[in-house]
């Protein structure tokens, strides 16, 4: 790592995107269409400066080596940053999401357990569960809300490989309710100055009552499952067992509740979103959906997928990588300078944040030939993927903080979408407008969907 000067000043050569405003900085831009407003700044050059707070410049960064250069090269002299300081306010600061530097490596090494190969290998068929009794619950000609069918059936899913029983259906909609609202918040957190979400405003209300309702609910279904003094096998189980490497004590309850309401975040919002889109492409594109389902009956004839398919089916993961690059969820990922440092040719002063946009990031020309095509047989171009630089694809982010559920989470999709679209193929209602919406992940602003039977 470089060390540049010391220096409070902010750094120079880099340009200031326009449209700042004294107090608010860039939250009108941003909240007006922020996933446009970052693609955006990827004409003004590789770093472009923005406002989120006073005293505190936001450089956002657009070049996939000067990305990669921050997410490991750096990596040690970072702190997570804006985006992960307001996740904190609801999963707490203790998580592993949100944690940084040793505290960060040690809770990692805590959750591993959870997400080994052959952990994953066995939650397989409980995933599978979830989505058969997911699909049974449709009529052909119903018309659907797929991305809160995808919400349930994803929050289904953590129920059984977490709680090995699922939520029942009050709780569901308490959860429901108050996840939308707690990560709405954060959203709109993130592109807001910090003295806003001081101002007693009725949106500051609503968030806070949901995070303490969210917190409430996993708190009292950890200590409900804690009582019963047995191991079900779950990832609940495991982090019952694990013990803090520093002190040999078993984790508190405040820090199982922090890495399960973790899970439900990232297990939830991430994945639901995700599986829209896949089933909003598969409509859009029938071709798609024609060799998908030919490779699904020629590997799998008429037997339920199991975990053991999965390497032998290519074009679904070739699907759902390039949903993962189309409709990445994640729109702005942060990191701040504890030091001085040196990003590419450029000095960083301490205690500026950084960014960069995933959703941007893999829509950028440059990048990805034609990047507005859903076109899963592009990753079968090796000179193509050879040639694409580290940094350009991030999927699952890089370096130390790489997503731990990564694995896990292709597993889960591919388990749902070679479940649900051997019975069902989804057609999308006439007359809407679908795009991207970031909230704290990028998602469908609506889509409806209607069922009709794939097989007789």
């Amino acid at each position: 790592m470089s060390i540049a000067p010391s220096s409070s000043a902010p750094a120079a050569g880099i340009p200031t995107a326009p449209g700042s405003l004294p107090l608010l900085g860039h939250a009108i831009p941003l909240l007006r269409d922020n996933l446009a407003f970052i693609a955006s700044l990827r004409d003004q050059g590789p770093l472009v400066r923005i406002h989120l707070q006073p005293g505190r410049p936001t450089i956002v960064i657009n070049d996939p080596a000067l990305i990669r250069q921050m997410l490991v090269d750096l990596a040690p002299g970072l702190d997570k940053g804006r985006f992960f300081e307001k996740m904190g306010q609801v999963l707490g600061g203790d998580s592993v999401v949100t944690a940084a530097g040793a505290d960060h490596v040690r809770k990692r090494r805590q959750l591993q357990p959870a997400f080994r190969h052959s952990e994953i290998a066995r939650y397989v068929d409980l995933m599978r569960e979830q989505v058969t009794r997911t699909a049974a619950t449709w009529t052909p000609g119903r018309t659907l809300d797929v991305r809160e069918v995808m919400v349930k059936l994803s929050l289904d899913m953590l129920a059984a490989t977490v709680f090995a029983s699922s939520l029942d259906e009050q709780a569901f909609l308490r959860l429901r309710r108050d996840l939308s609202v707690v990560m709405n918040g954060v959203g709109a957190r993130v592109m807001l100055p910090d003295w806003v979400e001081r101002l007693p405003l009725p949106a500051n209300r609503r968030f806070n009552a949901s995070r303490a309702a969210v917190r409430a609910l996993i708190g009292d279904a950890v200590a409900e499952l804690r009582s019963r003094g047995h191991d079900t096998g779950d990832m609940l189980s495991m982090l019952m067992r694990a013990e803090d490497e520093e002190t040999g004590e078993p984790l508190t309850g405040h820090q199982i509740c922090s890495e399960v309401l973790t899970l439900a975040v990232a297990g939830t919002e991430t994945t639901a979103s995700v599986l829209s889109w896949i089933f909003y492409e598969l409509a859009r594109n029938p071709e798609v959906d024609e060799r998908l389902q030919a490779e699904l009956d020629e590997v799998l004839a008429d037997r339920p997928v199991a975990f053991e398919d999965l390497p032998n089916l290519p074009y679904l993961r070739n699907v759902i990588t390039e949903a993962l690059r189309l409709h990445h969820t994640g729109w702005l990922v942060t990191r701040r300078t504890l030091a001085p440092i040196r990003l590419g040719s450029q000095e960083i002063p301490a205690d500026t944040e950084l960014a960069y946009c995933q959703h941007a990031l893999h829509r950028a020309p440059s990048l990805f030939p034609d990047p507005l095509r859903f076109d899963p047989d592009r990753w079968l171009d090796q000179t193509w993927r050879a040639a694409l630089p580290d940094g350009a694809f991030l999927p699952f982010g890089a370096g130390k903080h790489k997503c731990i559920g990564d694995h896990f989470a292709m597993t889960e999709i591919a388990t749902a979408v070679a479940t649900l679209t051997r019975a069902w193929r989804l057609e999308t209602v006439p007359g809407q407008s679908v795009r991207p919406v970031a909230r704290a992940t990028v998602r469908p602003s609506a889509l409806l969907m209607t069922a009709g039977h794939r097989r007789a």
